[in-house]
Formats: C-alpha cells, sequence, structure tokens
C-alpha cells in the first residue's frame, strides 16, 4: 500500500500533509518539501519516497513446512475482503473483518501458527494507518515472534514481519529501534533470494527512507540508487515498479535542494505511470502530486498548480469523497494557494482536508493534527492569532500523546506554536 505523506514549510509556519494510502500492494510512499532556513521542519511519516508494508498473504510454504492444514477458505477471504476495504479508506469495515479472521484462525489453528501471525500483521497495519501506534505495535511484535519460532529466524517471512515492525517504529520516529530491523529484514533477504531479488531492492529502500527521515542523506542515497539499478534491470526501464524507485531518489535530491536532478526523474516516473496506467489511475495522481510539489519549491506555481488539480481531480473520482488521499490533495492545493497570498481560496481547501481526516481516520490521528497546524499557520498568516491558538493547541495535544514529545511531527507543531507566540510579543 502506499502511504503519501509531505512537509513544506509557508512563511514562518510549517506544511505537512497527512498520511494516506493508495491500492499497491507492498509498498508505502511518503514526501516532504524543503524547509526555508531557521526552521527545522521534519518528516512525520514518509509522499514521494516509498517505504513498503507489506500485507502477508496465506502462502504455500508455510503449509508445507508446518505440515498444518490450513483454516477453510473463510479466514482467507475476510482476509481479501479487509485488505479491499483497507484499500478504499474504509477502516472501521476493515478491521471488524480482520478480527473476525484472526479469532477464526486462532480457534482452528492455535495461538502459535503461522498465518495467525498473518491476521496479526494485517491488523497491525489496519491500526497504524489509524495512527493507533500503541495498539498496532504489541500485535506486530507478536507476529515477529511466532514466525521466528515457527519457521526459523532466518525465514523470508520473519523478514517481512521484521520490514513491518521497523515502518511501524519509523513512523513513531523511533528510528534507533527500526533502522537494525531493517538490516535485518535486508541481510535475510539478500541470503535468501540474492543481491538481485525485487524483494532486496525494496529493503533497501526502506534502510534508505529511514536514513532521509533522519538527515543522513549521503548514506540514504546510494541505497536508492542500488534499489532502482536492480528494479531497472529485472523490469526494464518502463516497468511500473520501476516508477517508486525513480520517485524516491528524486524525492531526496529534492530535500537537498537538488531540483534539478530530481525534475527529469519524477517526471520519468510519471511518463511510466500515464504510459501503463489510465491517466485516471491513482497512481498517476502521486506522481502529478510530487511533480507539483517541486515545482513549487522552485516557485513555479503556475506550472504546479494545474498538476495539483489533475491529481486532486483523480483521487475525488476514484475513492469518492471522503478517503485520506482526497484529504491530501485538498491539504497541497491549499498549501500552493498560500504560498500565493490566496488566502480566501486555500482556507476552505484546509477545512475540508480536516474534515476528511477526522471522519475517515478519527478526532485523534496524527494526520488531523497535521490538518489543524496547517489550518492554524494559514489563519495565524491573516492575523488570526486566537484561532491559530486553538488549533496549535489541540493539534500540539493530539500528537504529545500519540506520538510522544520527541517525535518530529510533535516538535514541528510545538515550533510553530512557539514561533506564533513570538509574533504576539
Amino acid at each position: 500500500m502506499k502511504r503519501v505523506l509531505s512537509i513544506i514549510r509557508i512563511g514562518l509556519f510549517a506544511f505537512i500533509t497527512m498520511s494516506v494510502f493508495n491500492p499497491d500492494p507492498g509498498l508505502c510512499a511518503s514526501s516532504h518539501r524543503k524547509v526555508k532556513k531557521n526552521h527545522s521542519v521534519r518528516k512525520a511519516k514518509p509522499l514521494s519516497r516509498v517505504h513498503s508494508r507489506v500485507v502477508k498473504q496465506q502462502g504455500k510454504q508455510k503449509t508445507r513446512e508446518l505440515s498444518i492444514a490450513s483454516p477453510p477458505d473463510d479466514a482467507q477471504s475476510l482476509n481479501k475482503q479487509a485488505l479491499l476495504l483497507y484499500g478504499q479508506g474504509k477502516y472501521a469495515e476493515a478491521e471488524l473483518l480482520y478480527r473476525r479472521s484472526l479469532v477464526i484462525r486462532k480457534n482452528r489453528l492455535g495461538a502459535e501458527h503461522p498465518l495467525v501471525a498473518t491476521s496479526l500483521n494485517n491488523l497491525a497495519l489496519l491500526l497504524d494507518a489509524q495512527g493507533r501506534y500503541a495498539s498496532a505495535e504489541p500485535l506486530s511484535r507478536r507476529a515477529l515472534a511466532i514466525d521466528e519460532k515457527a519457521l526459523g529466524t532466518g525465514h523470508l517471512d520473519v523478514a517481512t514481519d521484521l520490514n513491518n515492525l521497523a515502518a511501524l517504529l519509523q513512523a513513531q520516529g523511533k528510528y534507533a529501534e527500526a533502522e537494525p530491523l531493517y538490516s535485518r529484514s535486508l541481510s535475510i533477504r539478500e541470503k535468501q533470494l540474492g543481491s538481485d531479488h525485487a524483494d532486496v531492492a525494496q529493503s533497501l529502500n526502506n534502510l534508505a527512507a529511514l536514513l532521509q527521515d533522519q538527515g543522513k542523506y549521503t548514506e540514504a542515497e546510494p541505497l536508492y540508487r542500488r534499489s532502482l539499478a536492480i528494479r531497472e534491470k529485472l523490469f526494464g526501464n518502463e516497468h511500473p515498479d520501476v516508477a517508486p524507485g525513480l520517485n524516491n531518489l528524486a524525492s531526496l535530491l529534492k530535500t537537498q535542494g537538488k531540483y534539478a536532478e530530481a525534475e527529469p526523474l519524477y517526471r520519468r516516473s510519471l511518463a511510466i505511470r500515464e504510459k501503463l496506467f489510465s491517466n485516471k489511475h491513482p497512481l498517476v495522481a502521486i506522481s502529478l502530486n510530487n511533480l507539483a510539489e517541486l515545482l513549487q519549491a522552485q516557485g513555479k506555481y503556475a506550472e504546479a498548480e494545474p498538476l495539483y488539480r489533475r491529481s486532486l481531480a483523480i483521487r475525488e473520482k476514484v475513492f469518492a469523497g471522503n478517503h485520506p488521499l482526497v484529504a491530501t490533495s485538498l491539504n497541497n492545493l491549499a498549501g500552493l494557494l498560500q504560498a500565493q497570498g490566496k488566502y480566501a481560496e486555500a482556507e476552505p481547501l484546509y477545512r475540508h482536508s480536516l474534515i476528511i481526516n477526522k471522519k475517515a481516520l478519527g478526532a485523534n490521528h496524527p494526520s488531523v493534527a497535521m490538518s489543524m497546524n496547517n489550518l492554524a499557520g494559514l489563519l495565524q498568516e491573516q492575523g488570526k492569532s486566537d484561532q491559530a491558538e486553538l488549533l496549535y493547541r489541540r493539534a500540539l495535544a493530539i500528537d504529545e500523546k500519540v506520538l510522544g514529545k520527541d517525535h518530529p511531527q510533535t516538535i514541528t507543531i510545538r515550533n510553530n506554536f512557539n514561533a506564533r507566540s513570538k509574533t504576539l510579543k
């Protein structure tokens, strides 16, 4: 699944997009925008970069190794239905089905069966998508423990579990804990699959994304380039799996202000997707959004705006009106309008984005805090300090509770609130 997120700086305030999903199994995307001087904005979660969350499916290899019959199709059917709902942003409905699948498997196979680990893993990913990290993390750890015991520490399913737990920790800003897990996952895959396998490329990409989150750009770049090279070698230069690699490398270059190097990579990624998919495909929307971000970072607002609007139109059509991806596009378009001083046009877009995120993700999701932060920045720029203060306080309370006081996103919002306070003195 693709998780999309970006961070930009507008004026004195940090602009942050929301986390969202796209139906692209095995991939999780993110992006951020360049930060202006004297302001420290860190990514909350990975939109133009891609790191993977793997939704595990029932595998024949597991069943053979354990010599235990798989459960009847009802559990697997529930799992598949839940995955479909998950991709549509219907999290409450998906959760119910994942939990039913988990209960069936526990009752029929026992609590230590790897298929129970699969259900735990998938439920953890869904909870993570809703920002319910405290609930997701023990499930992810339990899935890893089951698979390590049943399958051995060098099994490929263990590599998947390590990857997913690392991504969950990364989302919470626990970078020191996440890095060795990504490294272990990469090591298992290289040993089991060889150095030029697609799953190895995925692990390289994920580790690079984590390093990028920490500002370790010189360490991240060769990993992104190696990941991209593997995919180009395996699939050719115009394969859909190459597009995310181009996108991620471009994101890293953009973060460093290397716009001239990033732009042709973003355009290649977009060209691949437009050629292979319909112009109304959600992956095309992601590429349009990312290229628009780059153009905006260079002050090319007239070129960026139609791309943002195309991306928004695709998402509104594909996902109806209440999907977090629609909220992201509304948010990004609002940010562009805000950068041009078009406050009257930007404000209703920010408010609509906030309403969607609350409805889709719940009132205490970090993406809701991001929406509040962005709207607060706009209100502050218009001199509406009292309204801005209320939103900053609410956003900060959400992130301190869900992410912790030291998470980069929490720090960003706290800095924005403090900056607002200074301007009033």
